[in-house]
């Protein structure tokens, strides 16, 4: 046929409203009905009363965080120490050119270190100035929550929790503190690294 693919028989068929159109007519329906489709719950992500975020744990409480306040997760990078740096500020680690301040929270917030080891993540979270990572203990990845699910922070936000954690959400036996990120990254004592 000079060169021209043939389909097999039954891929050549087309539903009887498409059967008079021309292939390239065929395949703009196609497109605009599958830019129609209406997907189900687990798709409706910004439905009234739903809530997303990234789930992870410091310490012995399980947080969540907002999309939009978490540009990315990335494992652990090699870090490079800082002299004069808070015991906090684990220090730098070039992520893919741009050298980011590494900040582990858990020290930051009850003044423990973490235990790091090799499956380690950190949140990349946008600050004033630059992005900066935070290493977190444990990544439970997307969670959602709806407005039934709302309950009070009660023992979540206790000591330098008080300030970042306002709300939470209860989903079984689990009690998530939604943390935010946005505040923590303009409070004055975590934007001043040096010791």
């Amino acid at each position: 046929m000079d060169g021209v693919a043939t389909l097999p028989e039954r891929s050549r068929t087309v539903t009887p409203e498409l059967a008079g159109l021309a292939p390239f007519e065929v395949l703009l329906e196609y497109e605009q009905r599958s830019l129609h489709h209406i997907a189900g719950l687990p798709e409706q992500l910004d439905a009234p009363g739903l809530w997303r975020g990234v789930g992870y744990r410091i310490g012995g409480r399980r947080l969540v965080s907002a999309y939009g306040e978490v540009r990315e997760i990335l494992p652990l990078p090699p870090i490079t120490p800082v002299p004069g740096a808070q015991p906090w500020m684990l220090g730098v680690a070039n992520v893919r050119g741009n050298l980011l301040p590494i900040v582990d929270l858990k020290q930051f917030l009850e003044g423990e270190r973490t235990v790091i080891h090799e499956s380690q993540r950190v949140l990349l979270v946008r600050q004033p100035g630059g992005d900066v990572c935070v290493l977190i203990e444990e990544l439970f990845g997307q969670r959602t929550f709806n407005d039934a699910h709302r309950i009070e922070p009660e023992g979540l936000a206790e000591g330098r929790y008080a300030h970042f954690v306002e709300q939470a959400y209860r989903t079984g036996d689990q009690v998530w503190g939604v943390f935010s990120l946005d505040r923590l990254a303009r409070t004055p004592e975590f934007r001043q690294a040096a010791a």
